[in-house]
């Protein structure tokens, strides 16, 4: 067998998230107290009790889903007596998940990572006014398919493919207007499901510029460390363990498409078996499947979880 780990994005937060992994582990807690600490908030008490919109708000989500993934990766360190990245041979994350993994991994501190995610996230909500852009699941349509799509709804506005999640699963990102031409000119090109997702901005496309920009100085401040084992990078779908790499692909990656599809394959290609996806939800774990029937993935996010993986090691 031969193992990634892959780290969550947005959409897999949920109330009470971590409560379970902070009530069996004094590790898990410590984790979360580290992360409310960087940030001088109790983004704990919001995690494990709500309310539920401002938990949604990028700039606790963000933080929030890595928590958790560095909560499940340091408990499962010190119940199995290892170092989580000698237990597998590439890792990788979903948009803020690549933060996640490069924290796993240790590039960034825990602290370090929890900063840069409040400041993505507050950056991604302040690049465009509220209203101003949208995004939306074209289900049913390949990413080529979606791509053309995305630039035949463009007409002057921003429209782009945002994330290629895995096969007849591409998210476009842009102007409202032109995400919403979008959708009905996928129906017409044969899209199963056409729909505008609950997002506050729209991601991974160039109106993220300004964040970008943001994300630059944040990143050139903090110290990065090469990873312990090489990260497949969204904007790239291929391996890197130089720090500066990372840093200047992180900066892309805000207004970059996230090439989730294409990392998942090339990561079989690099004789990856086995994906493990670290954190909350399972989101990843049902992508794996929809991209390549050879490949296995399994979730671990709760106590159950943790000890059912540890004892397959």
């Amino acid at each position: 067998m031969t193992r990634a780990l892959v780290f969550p994005g947005q959409g897999s937060q949920a109330v009470g998230m971590g409560k379970e992994l902070a009530d069996a582990f004094p590790r898990a807690r410590e984790v979360f107290q580290e992360v409310d600490d960087a940030l001088s908030q109790k983004l704990s008490a919001l995690m494990f009790e709500g309310p539920e919109n401002e938990l949604t708000l990028t700039e606790n989500a963000q933080p929030a889903l890595m928590a958790v993934s560095l909560a499940v990766t340091r408990v499962l360190e010190q119940e199995g007596g290892f170092t989580l990245t000698d237990k597998c041979d590439l890792v990788a994350g979903h948009s803020l998940g690549e933060y996640s993994a490069l924290a796993a991994a240790g590039t960034f501190t825990i602290a370090d990572a929890a900063r840069l995610l409040k400041t993505r996230g507050q950056a991604m909500q302040a690049a465009v006014p509220v209203g101003v852009g949208a995004m939306a699941a074209l289900l049913g349509l390949d990413y080529d398919d979606a791509v053309a799509v995305a630039q035949e709804a463009a007409q002057g506005d921003v429209c782009t493919a945002a994330n290629d999640n895995a096969n007849g699963q591409v998210v476009v990102s842009g102007h409202k207007a032109a995400v919403e031409r979008a959708i009905e000119i996928a129906k017409g090109k044969g899209a199963k499901r056409a729909v505008l997702l609950p997002v506050s901005a729209p991601f991974h496309c160039a109106l993220m510029q300004p964040a970008a920009d943001r994300m630059a100085e944040a990143l050139a401040a903090v110290t990065m460390n090469a990873p312990g084992k090489p990260v497949v990078a969204n904007v790239t779908a291929e391996k890197t363990d130089d720090p500066e790499t990372i840093r200047k692909l992180l900066v892309e990656q805000v207004c970059g498409t996230v090439r989730w599809r294409e990392s998942v394959l090339y990561m079989k290609e690099q004789g990856i078996t086995d994906l493990v996806e670290i954190g909350a939800g399972k989101v990843l774990t049902g992508m794996v499947r929809r991209i390549d029937r050879d490949l296995s993935g399994v979730a671990v996010n709760g106590p159950a979880d943790i000890e059912a993986f540890l004892s397959t090691l």
